[in-house]
Order: structure tokens, then C-alpha cells, then sequence
């Protein structure tokens, strides 16, 4: 259960996407001055270390963020600032996890809400965060918390869900959650990570969605070969419940070229679409 080490995967083509939608997400509803809401169910540990020993065993980072030039996307340009407010070298020594990107996007009055399950990353979260009064950082089941933190004060949230997937009844739980928390807070963002590794129980989440009655629901995804149940992950995605107006704008101009980025055989994989209308 406590055995997944984001630190062996970190800058890989996943965490791209995710962390492309995540700040993009940031970043529009910043635009509004009232108060944000930040909620991380599965935060790790914050920052990694490229240079050490787990990092390089299987060195993803280097298919990953490690094949990509910030001139070639300025669509996203506030993503590889903060990639490189995380490493001044600017030489891929560190790559920050989804914590870190929140924590230099908050503004004075938004909050981030951050936990984190595993004992060592949970206390490499606390030191990478630092002492700053905006967050709170819980080591906890993070979807259990997520019930107790809906609706936030503020009224406006960004709520990211992207668990190992270790167990496969996580699937059904990632769904669950989002489902009664809609109940709850219909009105917030629910941003979904998901590896491809079965298409079928990928097909199944489309379907849930699609049957959940929740309204505006899009999908993107990036891949690095065609589907293949004997090669692990070959793409990975996201689900965006209440989307930004400008995401799908966004994503459509720049999955393609990501796609060509990290492609291992001369393919373009990625989704691109809205699996729910409004």
C-alpha cells in the first residue's frame, strides 16, 4: 500500500500533463482576486532530486521534461517559469512536484490544502513546503480528508486526485470521490490523473463519467506508444470536471506537438476532447 515512490518517475511525460492542466487551471482562476482554494489528495513529496540514485535508476525524466525546450511552447509559458523558479541551474537537477507548482502560484488569501500518506515523502513535503501560513500539510488517507474539506470556505477550489493506482480498487474510489464531492461542491475544479495501462479500465472511468450525471467534463491525454498491456504505462491522463473556458484552446494546440516530444516510436498518442458537454 505504501510501497509507490513518486521520486523513481518524477519529470516524466505525466507529470508534464498533469502539470501543464494544473497550472493552467491555477493560473485562470487566479484571475479572479477572491480567494483560491489548493487541494492535493496525494501530494508526495514536493521537489525531487534528479540526480540521485532512484531518480536515475529508470531516468523517465529524461523522456519526459528532459525532451522538451520552453521556446517551443509559449502557449504554456507560466509552467516552464516555475519549473525554473524550482532549478535556477536550469539544468535539470531538480523537478518540482504539484505541491511546489501550487506553492509559487499562491497569492495572499488562497490556501493549499496537502496530503500525503507515506511517512518518508510526508516529511519531505513538510521541509519542501517550509513554513508558510497559506498551507496545511496532513499525513492521511487523502481522499477520506477531501470530504471534510468540501465545500472550502472560499467557495472556489481546485481539487487534484492523482494516486498510484497500486491498487486497483482505486479506480472505483478515484470516481467515488469526485462523485460525492460534486454533490457537495458542483461548482468546483476536479482535476483527474490516470495511467493507461489496462485501456479497459480506462474505458470504464469514461463510462462511469459519462453515466454520472455530472455536467462538463473533458479529457486529455499524451502517450508515448501505441496502447500495450506488456509495456506498462504508454499514455497517461486527466479528467477536468468544470474546466477553464481557455483549457481545451490550450491543450489542442500544444498535445500535438508534446506528443511528437515524447513519442519512443514516431507517433502521435493524445486525447484531446470533451467526454461530457456542459
Amino acid at each position: 500500500m505504501l510501497s509507490y515512490r513518486h521520486s523513481f518517475h518524477a519529470g516524466n511525460f505525466a507529470d508534464v500533463l498533469k502539470h501543464i492542466v494544473l497550472v493552467e487551471i491555477m493560473q485562470y482562476l487566479q484571475q479572479k482576486p477572491k480567494p483560491l482554494d489548493y487541494i492535493d489528495t496525494h501530494s508526495g513529496a514536493g521537489l525531487y532530486n534528479l540526480n540521485t540514485k532512484t531518480a536515475n535508476k529508470l531516468s523517465e525524466h529524461l523522456g519526459g521534461i528532459g525532451k522538451l525546450k520552453a521556446e517551443d511552447y509559449p502557449e504554456v509559458s507560466r509552467y516552464f517559469e516555475l519549473l525554473k523558479a524550482s532549478d535556477p541551474s536550469g539544468e535539470l537537477n531538480f523537478y518540482p512536484g504539484s505541491p511546489l507548482l501550487a506553492k509559487l502560484m499562491l497569492r495572499e488569501g488562497d490556501k493549499s490544502w496537502l496530503t500525503e500518506l507515506h511517512p518518508q515523502d510526508y516529511k519531505h513535503l513538510v521541509n519542501n513546503m517550509g513554513r508558510d501560513r497559506r498551507i496545511r500539510v496532513s499525513q492521511e488517507d487523502g481522499l477520506k480528508r477531501l470530504k471534510g474539506l468540501l465545500p472550502p470556505q472560499s467557495r472556489r477550489a481546485l481539487v487534484l486526485i492523482d494516486p498510484s493506482y497500486e491498487i486497483k480498487t482505486e479506480y472505483q474510489q478515484v470516481f467515488d470521490a469526485i462523485a460525492h464531492g460534486h454533490k457537495k461542491f458542483a461548482t468546483g475544479v476536479y482535476a483527474l490523473w490516470y495511467p493507461v495501462v489496462e485501456r479497459a479500465r480506462i474505458d470504464k472511468l469514461d463510462q462511469q463519467f459519462i453515466n454520472s450525471g455530472i455536467a462538463n467534463i473533458q479529457r486529455f491525454e499524451l502517450g508515448t506508444s501505441a496502447d500495450s498491456d506488456e509495456k506498462g504505462m504508454t499514455s497517461s491522463g486527466m479528467y477536468v470536471v468544470n474546466p477553464p473556458w481557455i483549457l481545451m484552446a490550450t491543450m489542442s494546440a500544444i498535445l500535438p506537438r508534446l506528443a511528437k516530444a515524447v513519442s519512443i516510436d514516431g507517433d502521435q498518442h493524445y486525447r484531446c476532447d470533451t467526454l461530457v458537454a456542459e
